[in-house]
């Protein structure tokens, strides 16, 4: 599902106002469940990374860099993962090689290349299995708000640009719990990209010093320098995508924003096939659409990885500090 414009920040108006009331009966559910019993406390240190809104907002590509940060280290990290978007109840490990998306999700796939990577819809489950396994330290991708397992450690990860969108609880705005409420229960916080939303005021508002980061694209492959190209993409924040390769110089010919996680399918490909071929340009995605592409359809697309760059080094070491003594 592509996240409704009124979502966005200032953009709430009369849908938004409309959708209040049920804005408020979330909130009472949501701390209903969130304050109810003891949650279990895992055996390994849990490091959480979250966020507070639905949708994107740079959670993976953080855990990914923290995860390799763990590792030279010496630590046997481990992630686990709902595996939103796949069937797979499990626990199960995740092998790149045999699991598709229809089965584990996306971002299990991208985890399980860095990382050993477990898909449990019981994140309990999915703890207990890597502690057996080995883990000596957890990382959970997503679960901020899953009250059954106690987190040692939780960062909350803010897309720079959207920010907590019109800062109203669902469905009238994007939050999952009251921004108080998640900056209390949070020992740090990252914002991604140019904070252009006042994030880090909030934030600093409830105690926290925010740290910056960056996701900063591969160069253009020179088949598609100064080409016109079609670009699309199934992620929270399609736009920051389109943004990222407009700025790298790509000349976009067209933009096709599907819903975060989407599954392909045949007419979608055939689609984005089609338009490319109308206007004799390349297709543009990303990493994470990349697992839920058909491998036939791969070779026609043109991959632009990113990776993640902190504005301030010792701040990160201080982190791995704070985190590795957890």
């Amino acid at each position: 599902m592509l996240a409704p414009n009124f979502w966005k920040s200032g953009n709430s108006g009369v849908l938004g106002a409309l959708l209040s009331p049920l804005s408020w009966l979330y909130g009472f559910v949501t701390n209903a469940r969130m304050t109810g019993k003891e949650p279990w406390v895992s055996p390994v240190p849990i490091i959480c990374i979250g966020n507070l809104v639905i949708g994107g907002a740079g959670k993976t590509p953080v855990a990914l860099d923290l995860a390799q940060r763990l590792k030279e280290k010496g630590r046997n990290v481990h992630f686990i993962s709902r595996g939103y978007g796949g069937h797979e109840k499990g626990p199960l490990r995740v092998e790149p090689t045999i699991h598709e998306f229809s089965r584990v999700g996306d971002e299990p796939l991208l985890l399980a290349a860095k990382a050993p990577t477990w898909v449990s819809q019981e994140r309990r489950a999915g703890c207990v299995a890597a502690a057996n396994a080995g883990a000596d330290i957890i990382i959970m991708d997503d679960g901020f708000q899953n009250p059954q397992v106690a987190k040692d450690f939780s960062i909350i990860v803010i897309d720079g640009c959207y920010g907590f969108g019109n800062k109203k609880l669902l469905p009238a705005g994007p939050l999952r719990e009251t921004i108080s409420g998640g900056l209390a229960r949070a020992d740090a916080v990252v914002i991604i990209g140019e904070d252009r939303t006042g994030s880090s005021i909030l934030a600093s508002s409830n105690g926290h010093k925010p740290m910056g980061a960056s996701l900063v694209p591969d160069p253009l492959p020179e088949k598609i320098k100064d080409k016109p190209v079609v670009a699309f993409t199934g992620i929270g924040q399609p736009d920051k995508f389109f943004e990222t390769i407009s700025n790298l110089g790509c000349k976009i010919q067209e933009r096709i924003p599907f819903g975060d996680h989407h599954p392909y399918s045949f007419a979608d490909i055939n689609h984005l096939r089609d338009t490319a071929k109308k206007g004799n340009a390349h297709l543009v995605s990303t990493e994470k659409d990349a697992q839920r592409l058909p491998t036939s359809f791969l070779s026609e697309v043109t991959i632009i990885p990113v990776v993640l760059k902190w504005s301030d080094k010792e701040v990160i070491e201080t982190l791995l500090d704070k985190i590795n003594n957890v």
